[in-house]
């Protein structure tokens, strides 16, 4: 078995990542924001912003895709101490699956309390239209089917347990807020909750799949999340996480549609405006839930 400490994602590096980080800002963030392709846009509405690019952060992985800016920034949201990852690491990138997720163990450690994760998927569900923003009720994790998992190899308590529960992995009272903060901001027309999948990229899906995955109760399909949920629920962190619906998966075969990556991008750049309000006001309601308390 590897030691590991020679992985670069140990609770050592971790610990000596976010400290790093603790001693070059004096925001104490509360609320960690990862932001999807094309939903960086995030990030820049924070106030009295810090930013540090990846590739300047010790033993941070770097992002390799367009879209997906590669910064971590701190600052507040409407005073609510926030970090954020603007770009994200997935596996199609060729990284280890615990490099993916290291982001979130050095959130824990920074002293993150609730995880908000944004991502573009793929419509499955036949009533969703592009541009719909559908809130995570669970997961398909199909890499993890297949025997990768983030928590897989030796355990480390000091983040959480062997066996973590998922049943309770998406917080059911933040996503009523969002429900409630959606009809107060008149987005209930394109305001979803459904079921993500992922799968490990970086072809999109066929035909079959789609088929096979709306089959098995998926909503919508994506490349990322869910290996940044289950790291997050292990140490102890609140999580809510958002899709922006960009394209619906293609379903038959006399369909002349063709998923590809820049429709994915448009579209975020449509809808992003709303998706960052939505998140913003959940963030500044989150103190009255006293989920800080």
């Amino acid at each position: 078995m590897f030691p590991e400490s020679s992985t670069g994602y140990s609770y050592e590096d971790c610990q000596a990542t976010a400290d790093w980080l603790l001693s070059q800002t004096a925001v104490r963030p509360l609320v960690g924001i990862v932001c999807g392709s094309g939903l960086g846009g995030l990030a820049d509405a924070l106030k009295d912003q810090v930013a540090f690019n990846y590739r300047d952060i010790p033993n941070f992985p770097q992002s390799t895709v367009h879209g997906h800016a590669g910064r971590l920034v701190f600052g507040t949201l409407k005073g609510r101490p926030c970090v954020c990852m603007q770009g994200r690491f997935h596996l199609y990138e060729g990284y280890p699956i615990q490099k993916i997720t290291m982001p979130m163990r050095i959130f824990k450690l920074l002293g993150v309390e609730t995880v908000i994760l944004t991502n573009a998927a793929g419509g499955l569900n036949q009533d969703y239209k592009v541009g719909d923003i559908m809130i995570i009720k669970d997961h398909l994790n199909m890499p993890g089917f297949a025997g990768n998992n983030p928590l897989a190899g030796p355990n480390e308590e000091r983040f959480g347990v062997r066996f973590p529960c998922m049943s309770d992995a998406y917080d059911r009272e933040l996503q009523q807020l969002a429900l409630d903060v959606g009809s107060e901001l008149g987005f209930s027309d394109f305001l979803r909750e459904g079921v993500y999948c992922v799968l490990g990229g970086p072809s999109f899906e066929t035909i079959a799949e789609c088929r096979m995955l709306h089959k098995l109760g998926a909503d919508a399909v994506g490349m990322s999340t869910v290996h940044e949920v289950i790291v997050a629920r292990h140490c102890g962190m609140r999580v809510f996480a958002l899709s922006l619906i960009t394209n619906k998966a293609v379903m038959d075969y006399d369909s002349e549609e063709k998923a590809n990556h820049e429709e994915v991008l448009q579209t975020g750049k449509q809808r992003a405006e709303q998706l960052e309000r939505l998140v913003s006001t959940i963030i500044t309601r989150l103190e009255h839930n006293n989920n800080f308390a």
